[in-house]
């Protein structure tokens, strides 16, 4: 790799949001006690991003007064990757989409079956 691209925290964020604003509005009306935040480091190694919480297939009548979800994106192992400015926009893009799809049930396996 030849060149790491520092991408500023705020300019992160915005890239995060841009990559939000892709999913359809008929997914995005059933997402559900749901935050997405941007974080600097994981917490362990190889992380791109990380979905915490109880996946939309799995509530039930219990789910009542949980806390949020939690989809953290990491910018660092993003910004570590990439050599290019197309690069972090196009790995933020796939990170979101992947960590959402956690939030709607889809495992990795199934993820990987579907090209993510």
């Amino acid at each position: 790799m030849a060149n790491v691209i520092e991408v500023p925290r705020e300019k992160f964020e915005e890239l995060v949001a841009e990559a939000l604003d892709t999913i359809p509005p008929e997914l995005t009306r059933m997402m559900d006690n749901v935050v997405v935040v941007v974080v600097d480091d994981p917490p362990e190694p190889n992380l791109l991003g990380l979905y915490t919480g109880v996946p939309l297939t799995e509530r039930g009548d219990w789910y009542s007064a949980v806390l949020p979800d939690r989809i953290e994106i990491y910018r660092n192992p993003i910004s570590q990757i990439c050599e290019t400015a197309a690069d972090v926009v196009e790995e933020v893009q796939i990170t979101v989409v992947h960590e959402i799809a956690h939030h709607f049930g889809i495992d990795d396996d199934r993820l990987h079956e579907l090209g993510w």
